[in-house]
C-alpha cells in the first residue's frame, strides 16, 4: 500500500522530535505543525489550547501535506473538554481536515483496547487537578485505574525538559502491581526514546502520549507497522488488533 502520511497537530514546542524518530522506525510520512497557546497546565488555558478555531488553524497548516488522517497530539488539551466534549473536538477536526481524526485522549482508550488492558495505573506530569481529568476519562471510557499520581509540573516547557533517567524514575516509581499496563499522559515528554528500558524495568506495556498518538493516526487509515523499539503497542502480536 501507498506510505500513510498522518499530520499532527502539536501544542507549542516541547517533544516534537518524537515524532522524526518514529518517523524513520516506522516508514511513514509523519509531518508536524504546531499551533501556539499558553503551555500552562490548567483548564481555562488548556480548553483555549484545544479550541475550534486552533485546531482548525492546525487543519489548515496541514493540508499541504495532503495527510491521510489528522491527529490532536495534546492529551490535556482534548480530555479537558470531557468525553463528549472530546468526542465533538474530533468531529470538528475532521470536518475541519476532511479526513478521519482523533486525538491523544482517544489514543489512550483505543491503544489500551488494543493490548486487553483494563486496569492501569496512571503517571501524570500534570498538577493533581487536571491529571485526575484524564482518570476520569479513561474511568468513562471503561478502564479502570488503580493507581494514580501527578508529578505537579506546571508547564509544557517544564516536562520537555526531563531526561531519559527522569522519565524512568518516573515510571517505577509510579506503576502498581494490579495494573496491566502503566500510562505516562503528555506529550510534551519525551519518551519514545526511553520505551523499552521503560518496559523491562516494568515488565508490562507502557504506554505514552507520543507513542500513543502515533499508532493512534495509523490505525485511522489501517496501518500499524510493527515495531519493537516503540513497545508492545508496535510489538508485531498486536498489529491485528485495532487496525
Amino acid at each position: 500500500m501507498p506510505v500513510p502520511t498522518i499530520g499532527f497537530i502539536y501544542p507549542d514546542h516541547a517533544a516534537e522530535d518524537d515524532y522524526p524518530r518514529a518517523e524513520a522506525l516506522l516508514g511513514a510520512r509523519l509531518p508536524v505543525t504546531h499551533i501556539y497557546g499558553t503551555d500552562l497546565h490548567a483548564v481555562p488555558e488548556l480548553l483555549d489550547l484545544g479550541s475550534p478555531e486552533k485546531l482548525r488553524r492546525g487543519a489548515a497548516q496541514l493540508a499541504p501535506q495532503s495527510p491521510d488522517a489528522v491527529v490532536w497530539a495534546c492529551t490535556s488539551g482534548s480530555f479537558v473538554y470531557g468525553p463528549e466534549g472530546a468526542r465533538e473536538q474530533v468531529r470538528g477536526l475532521s470536518e475541519a481536515a476532511g479526513v478521519p481524526a482523533s486525538s491523544t485522549s482517544f489514543a489512550f482508550v483505543a491503544a489500551a483496547r488494543a493490548l486487553g488492558v483494563r486496569r492501569v495505573a496512571v503517571a501524570a506530569s500534570y498538577p493533581e487537578d487536571v491529571a485526575r481529568l484524564f482518570a476520569d476519562f479513561l474511568t468513562d471510557a471503561g478502564i479502570s485505574v488503580v493507581a494514580f499520581s501527578s508529578s505537579g509540573i506546571d508547564t509544557a516547557a517544564e516536562v520537555g525538559t526531563l531526561n531519559t533517567e527522569q522519565v524512568l524514575e518516573l515510571a517505577v516509581a509510579n506503576d502498581h502491581p494490579d495494573a496491566e499496563a502503566l500510562l505516562i499522559p503528555d506529550t510534551a515528554m519525551h519518551t519514545l526514546e526511553v520505551l523499552p528500558r521503560l518496559e523491562a524495568a516494568l515488565g508490562k506495556p507502557v504506554l505514552t502520549a507520543n507513542q500513543v498518538t502515533i499508532w493512534e493516526g495509523l490505525r485511522l487509515v489501517g496501518a500499524t507497522p510493527a515495531a519493537p523499539a516503540l513497545g508492545a503497542l508496535f510489538a508485531e502480536r498486536f498489529q491485528h488488533v485495532g487496525s
